[in-house]
């Protein structure tokens, strides 16, 4: 029987048998397999330009990609996922029942351009995987490995940062932060900032990053105004005395950059005439070609005197994604210095990074979903799940995507925005729905009635209260395919479950002190599995975090019904022998 794989690989010119596994080859010179740990293999295949194989989709469930998107069993004929380093990263992983491993596939974070593509074959029930590749050198991962899925996902991003000297995360990046944004769009000025700075401040938020707005007196969206990025005198007419204000307050200071952007209404769109990769006419702007050794100077200076003459903490880098021009990348042209764009893009970013640091050593930088190649990994210590306003379940499930194959960059959530008469357990709902992540907010604090103050106060507080479990520990999603409806982190110590969905929560017999349980659910019965008869300590909270019971809870090895209300925090206490 023939089967019609339209993915299939053509010159295959060798198959590497791996875990019982058959793997083709195409194009490589020599290939060496590398057994590094129980179930997982390493095949290093320099000059490679693919490899496909298939696996039987026996209680499959999802195929998990970094991209955030659709997450059931795609057929054969569903297009690739592109990875380079302005967008995407080279992961994939097929997922069981019970959110076990069945196969994750990775390339290696020095890897160009890839192309991975999954689907079942209808004739036989298999799942195959074919990865297109172009590079000097193919390095891949499996993992065949029964364990969880996110275990197999950790174990990609401990690989990528084998062998690496990577900057350490300052603590203020996995602090919780407020964004000017959703709250203000462009209508941001000194006063208006620091009013919100002294307000985001009071409930938790140590950060403050002003968006779009501040280089423009227009106020139309669009980028027709970004690209010689000084400031907007009308609104911040002496921007250094300004950062020093809120600084005052306590906040670290962020500002806002669409660096591959140059609006045709500036003086910056003339000067480099001839040197973008393309025109945006729906943007109003050109994206600038990194390749150009003045273009990246140019950005590189611009940047930098936000950190070295106004003395910022940080930057936020908007738009990386747009480097990489659909189609294919143009031909450099004359007086560029390298031929992938890619390289324009981590030169730009290295010699940026090199400079900032100079004046701030622990300068903040923040980045975004797509561009969450481990190539970047050095030049960014926050990474953004992207745009979702108002929806707290695409929230929990991009934020909790980077989670699994962030390595050492913290994870923050898109900016937080509720309707100003949303109720105060609602307003919980979308802080929990971020809880794995750093919370960043986005309305207008002044607008906010006292027990929606409460809320995000509370719940912030949870957040710094918890960070090193929650940010830092061991993190089991369940069911991709649902969307992620209960999430657990734990750190042997403390385990945090979030629950948003009327699901179960399981209380296991050990590897725990303190047991929370975060109701995101609509229904208030949580059932608690205990794994053997106990006595444990019980507080339950409202979303505002006043105390509605305290008791003494004895969990039985059966279902245990305990009320929690929605937006609410269940809190369970092993008592020691100190105790």
């Amino acid at each position: 029987m023939q089967l019609w794989l339209p993915h299939a690989l053509p010159g295959v010119s060798a198959e590497v048998p791996v875990g019982g596994l058959d793997v083709g080859i195409s194009g490589a010179r020599d290939i060496a397999v590398t057994h590094v740990a129980d179930g997982v293999w390493v095949i290093d295949a320099p000059g490679a330009t693919g490899a496909q194989w298939r696996v039987p989709c026996v209680s499959t469930t999802a195929f998990w990609t970094p991209d955030s998107g659709p997450r059931w069993v795609p057929p054969i004929w569903s297009g690739p996922k592109t990875s380079r380093l302005a967008a995407g990263a080279p992961v994939a992983s097929l997922v069981g029942t019970g959110d076990t491993n069945v196969c994750t596939a990775a390339l290696d974070g020095s890897a160009g351009l890839s192309r991975f593509s999954g689907g079942l074959i209808e004739e036989t029930g298999e799942f195959v995987f074919t990865i297109d590749h172009e590079g000097p050198a193919l390095r891949l991962r499996l993992d065949l490995s029964a364990g969880p899925f996110s275990a197999a996902l950790a174990g990609v991003a401990a690989w990528w940062g084998e062998g690496r000297e990577l900057p350490q995360t300052p603590r203020a990046a996995r602090l919780p932060a407020y964004s000017t944004w959703y709250s203000m769009h462009q209508e941001v000025s000194e006063e208006s900032v620091e009013l919100q700075s002294r307000l985001s401040k009071e409930l938790g938020c140590e950060t403050i990053i002003v968006d779009d707005g501040w280089q423009t007196a227009d106020r139309a969206r669009g980028y027709a105004f970004c690209g010689d990025w000084e400031p907007n005198l009308a609104a911040f007419p002496d921007i250094s005395a300004h950062v020093k204000r809120v600084q005052g307050i306590g906040q670290a200071y962020m500002l806002w950059y669409a660096i591959p952007f140059v609006g045709k209404e500036n003086a910056a769109f003339e000067r480099f005439a001839g040197k973008f990769l393309r025109y945006l006419d729906h943007m109003d702007a050109g994206v600038l070609d990194p390749r150009h050794p003045d273009v990246r100077e140019f950005l590189i200076d611009r940047l930098s005197q936000a950190v070295e003459k106004w003395d910022m903490d940080g930057l936020k880098i908007d738009f990386v994604e747009q480097f990489a021009t659909p189609g294919g990348d143009p031909a450099p042209g004359e007086g560029t210095d390298c031929e992938e764009v890619d390289e324009g893009v981590r030169r730009l970013l290295h010699e940026l990074d090199t400079r900032l640091r100079r004046t701030r050593p622990e300068v903040l930088i923040e980045h975004r979903q797509p561009y969450t190649h481990p190539g970047l990994w050095p030049y960014a210590n926050m990474v953004r799940a992207t745009d979702c306003p108002l929806s707290p379940q695409e929230n929990r499930q991009r934020t909790v995507d980077l989670r699994l194959t962030a390595g050492p960059v913290a994870v923050h959530s898109d900016m937080i925005l509720w309707h100003p008469s949303e109720p105060a357990e609602q307003v919980a709902v979308h802080l929990i729905n971020a809880l794995f992540s750093v919370p960043q907010i986005s309305v207008d604090l002044t607008a906010q009635t006292s027990e929606q103050l409460a809320a995000i106060g509370f719940w912030l507080g949870i957040f710094r209260q918890h960070l090193e479990t929650l940010q830092l520990g061991v993190l089991e999603p369940a069911q991709p395919e649902h969307g992620y409806p209960l999430v657990r982190a734990y750190d042997g110590q403390t385990m945090v479950i979030a629950r948003y969905g009327p699901l179960p929560v399981e209380v296991p017999a050990s590897g725990w002190r303190e047991f929370l349980v975060a109701n995101a659910a609509p229904d208030s019965r949580v059932v608690l599995l205990g794994a053997e008869p106990e006595s444990l300590q019980a507080t339950v909270h409202d979303c505002g975090g006043r105390l509605l019971s305290a008791a003494t809870l004895r969990l039985e090895a059966e279902a245990n019904l305990v009320t929690v209300p929605t937006g609410g925090l269940l809190k369970l206490h092993r008592r020691t022998e100190e105790e």
